[in-house]
């Protein structure tokens, strides 16, 4: 039996519904005589109607007795954890624990193991995820439940709205960096508000964000940024000195005037522009940086070339962040090509040349963007005929406008084959030649003309071999 398992509730039961599944599974390790409870951010979610889809547990098995309980399951990490798969549902079962020292302010240096709810509730970050519930536990009088253990608070904060520390928490965010941002995060996710001292020690060991991986920097922030509102976590971020620890760019445009809205800087800027664009991470995060080359380039009030400077940084930033690849590279374009202007005159030519440079695959993050940045500088999001070229583009790919060498009717191949050329750079000159063609005249994007095309393009070059001459 835990030693607090006969405690009475320190608030009224209340049932966070969890699936038949994941009460099984509480049943069968209350069966083998091991207390069992559900806690953390599954819990929370629970109680705050939130949904979640993964639950995990608390136990006063050890791992191994988990794992003989649960044929199959297996070891999540070190510190007691076991993934548990059962009728369609996962949940993490980890044994009670202490954790002492925490020399990288990330990981405890040593675990034990504990039969103790409190003590394993105590190492936890805040309130709200410091709580435990069980369907039945054992009392005074015998079998006794649904019971919510709450030794912290932890259910007043939930229906308060409060982000507090368990505990000391200067204590917290000196075993964990991580937690100061967890916290702002929450209370943005959450619409919470973080209390005066859990905030006040957060301003107090900014600082420590130093220490943390890029990795798990980007974690928090992506999370952050998937928000209704980003503002209300990146806005605390810069106020607590945390921002300037973890992205010091981002930070800098802090008092850059503009001539935007009267009154608002670069950072508010930003801030407006992040919360006026879609929910999709690339955008989001191209929103956070796509300005974060003015302050760099501040010269005669104006900015010039900051969109070129703001995408070399931002590829840096990024690379910091560790964020994949393929991500970091479609950021680093929006912000590169955030800086387009169009203008009614534009030719189909010129729209599909448009298209081409951004890449159809990402032609509506940028146009999103770009509403973005035009609500974040309180013009009308179509601003700047917005709709209009969105309207000219759709088309364009509607028609399946030729944009791509893959689009040519014809390839390498035909080129070697029609004209008995022998493979190299020509080809490759060749091609980008035709696709020009196409460009300009989507009719000619058949084999017949193509090739005539190339014949004639070769006869021009061997008669005109220096670029520039007359008759090129």
């Amino acid at each position: 039996m835990p030693a607090d398992a006969g405690r009475p509730p320190a608030t009224p039961p209340v049932d966070p519904r969890p699936p038949e599944a994941v009460r099984e599974i509480l049943g069968r390790l209350r069966s083998a005589g091991f207390a069992a409870y559900l806690v953390g951010g599954s819990l929370r979610d629970a109680l705050l109607g939130r949904g979640p889809t993964d639950w995990d547990v608390a136990t006063s098995a050890l791992p191994e007795q988990v794992r003989d309980l649960f044929p199959g399951s297996f070891y999540q990490n070190r510190f007691g954890t076991v993934l548990v798969r059962h009728a369609g549902t996962r949940s993490e079962v980890t044994t009670f624990r202490r954790e002492y020292l925490y020399g990288d302010h990330r990981r405890p240096d040593h675990v034990e193991f504990t039969t103790s709810l409190d003590e394993d509730l105590a190492r936890r970050d805040f309130t709200v995820n410091a709580l435990a519930w069980s369907p039945e536990a054992p009392g005074a009088g015998g079998t006794v439940g649904p019971i919510l253990h709450d030794p912290f608070g932890g259910r007043a904060d939930l229906v308060a709205g409060i982000i507090r520390a368990v505990g000391d928490p200067a204590q917290r965010f000196e075993e964990d960096a991580l937690r100061m941002l967890r916290a702002v995060r929450f209370a943005a996710t959450l619409g919470f508000t973080i209390e005066p001292v859990t905030l006040g020690a957060i301003r107090a060991n900014a600082g420590l964000a130093a220490t943390l991986s890029g990795e798990r920097l980007f974690g928090e922030l992506r999370r952050m940024l998937a928000a209704t509102r980003p503002s209300a976590a990146l806005r605390p971020m810069a106020e607590a000195g945390l921002l300037g620890v973890a992205l010091p760019e981002v930070a800098a445009q802090r008092g850059i005037p503009q001539d935007k809205v009267p009154g608002l800087d670069l950072w508010e800027h930003t801030l407006a522009t992040v919360d006026a664009a879609p929910d999709r991470p690339a955008v989001r995060l191209a929103a956070l940086l796509h300005d974060v080359g003015k302050p760099a380039t501040l010269a005669d009030g104006g900015f010039p070339g900051h969109d070129r400077a703001g995408a070399e940084m931002a590829a840096r930033i990024l690379r910091r962040l560790a964020v994949p690849r393929d991500q970091a590279d479609a950021v680093v374009h929006l912000v590169r090509q955030h800086m387009f202007s169009y203008e009614p005159s534009w030719s189909g030519a010129a729209v599909r040349r448009f298209i081409r440079r951004v890449g159809a695959e990402v032609i509506d993050d940028l146009l999103d963007l770009r509403a973005a940045d035009n609500a974040g500088s309180g013009l009308p999001a179509g601003a700047g005929r917005l709709p209009e070229l969105r309207a000219r583009v759709a088309a364009e790919l509607a028609a399946g406008a030729p944009l791509r060498l893959a689009d040519l009717a014809i390839d390498g191949d035909d080129l070697l084959r029609e004209l008995g050329l022998a493979p190299g750079p020509e080809i490759g000159r060749l091609l980008g030649g035709l696709l020009e063609v196409v460009l300009n005249d989507p009719d000619a994007n058949t084999a017949e003309r193509l090739l005539a095309e190339a014949r004639r393009s070769r006869g021009d070059a061997e008669r005109d071999p220096v670029p520039g001459e007359p008759g090129r």
